[in-house]
């Protein structure tokens, strides 16, 4: 399926005009970027010469690239600027003042030894909004400690609570907090655009992944901090809900979502056990916890009876929440994916014909979509000089022969 086979490319777009000049890297940043292009805004996906670290996160690769980059920074130009020499530093600053939006992820600190901090920034361009994306945020004891998504996983205790019935601590199957870190950059981003809209001034969003979260985690703190109770691992079960959990069919596992009395009543019609809608153990969805321990082998027996395919019929026949387990496979290959547009085709310059994520957010007037694929380092980087900020040919030269800018050298087309 093409990029453009939802038939919205005709379209305006929600973020047209919006000019934003990531610096960000790896994953968080470049997520949040990944979801401004496709709702339209030109991103500037600005490299040193030796790449965004993404580049080399793999297997799996095509034509020299890591599909890990090509997923996230496709609908990017890439420009490639050397930050450690004066001109560049400068280009940098020209290209700035024409921005809206300026993003990055390196550690707090960082943007102001290369005189791009947000105070001299604001100063230089009032209008624009500077995103930063930090670990722990640009405060407090912790601001300069080392992040990657593992460590905020334990940091923010959302490994503790993450793993086996028995205990044991298992990291989140996705970069969770590197993800929500990037969702509420664009939050933050949109928000403070909204307010420019009002003030035509634009302000410093600071989004760290521990903030991030502690908010998504919002329900699972409100249990403890009304409690007191330190909670920990429960495998795939819930502490405020029974049944909701997976269980193992004759030939595969299933999940289940029992969420109310009304649903009580009609899974256990479904699964043909009445009578356990009758016992007063079970009667309430506050009995069903306090007795998780009897019910959960209990039904656990009863799910073993029928093959997975039989369970999902009936449960869902009931309105019951349930889904197989699927694996990737089977959601890429599923027909709901597909009619949601959630794994286009992209063409590639060296990667060739690659699927890539769909845009999550369907809107009617101003729908979002994929671009054009990843760049290569440094794809765009004349072009983008050329337009923004009249740089001529020779002078680019100039500064190609002295490594402050780096384009391929053969230059691709991005038509």
């Amino acid at each position: 399926m093409n990029a453009t086979d939802s038939g919205n490319n005709t379209k305006p777009r929600a973020l047209d005009g919006i000019r934003v000049l990531d610096f960000s890297h790896a994953l968080a940043g470049p997520y949040c970027t990944l979801l401004l292009a496709d709702y339209g805004a030109e991103v500037y996906k600005l490299e040193p010469r030796s790449g965004d670290m993404g580049r080399g996160w793999g297997p799996p690769f095509a034509g020299g690239e890591a599909h890990f980059f090509l997923g996230l920074n496709r609908g990017k130009r890439g420009i490639s600027i050397d930050l450690k020499h004066p001109e560049g530093i400068e280009l940098c600053l020209k290209l700035i003042d024409r921005m809206d939006v300026l993003i990055e992820n390196f550690r707090p600190g960082a943007m102001d030894r290369l005189g791009l901090g947000y105070e001299a920034m604001h100063t230089r361009n009032p209008r624009l909004v500077y995103c930063s994306i930090s670990g722990y945020g640009q405060n407090g004891p912790s601001r300069d400690e080392a992040a990657m998504d593992l460590v905020v996983q334990s940091s923010s205790g959302l490994l503790s609570i993450t793993g086996t019935e028995q205990g044991e601590s298992v990291r989140c199957g996705y970069g969770v907090t590197d993800v929500t870190a990037g969702l509420f950059s664009v939050i933050g981003i949109l928000l403070a655009l909204r307010a420019r809209e009002r003030t035509g001034i634009g302000q410093f969003v600071d989004v760290s992944m521990l903030d991030s979260m502690i908010s998504t985690m919002s329900s699972n703190y409100m249990s403890y901090l009304g409690s007191g109770d330190v909670p920990s691992p429960m495998g795939t079960a819930f502490p405020t809900v029974v049944p909701y959990r997976v269980f193992h069919t004759k030939d595969r596992a299933v999940a289940i979502a029992v969420g109310s009395e009304k649903l009580w009543s009609a899974f256990c019609r479904a699964i043909e056990r009445p009578d356990l809608e009758r016992r007063s153990d079970y009667a309430t969805n506050a009995e069903r916890i306090r007795n998780r321990e009897t019910l959960e082998p209990l039904l656990e027996d009863v799910f073993h009876t029928r093959a997975a395919a039989e369970w999902i019929a009936r449960l869902q026949a009931a309105g019951i929440p349930a889904s197989l387990v699927r694996n990737f496979e089977e959601v890429a290959e599923h027909p709901q994916s597909a009619i949601r547009h959630m794994f286009p085709e992209l063409d590639h310059p060296t990667a060739g014909r690659h699927q890539v994520t769909g845009t999550p957010v369907k809107l009617s007037e101003t729908p979002g979509e994929p671009g054009e694929p990843a760049p290569l380092l440094g794809q765009h980087t004349h072009d983008v000089l050329r337009e923004l900020l009249g740089l001529d040919r020779a002078a680019f030269d100039s500064l190609a022969e002295k490594a402050i800018v780096y384009e391929p050298k053969t230059p691709v087309s991005s038509t």
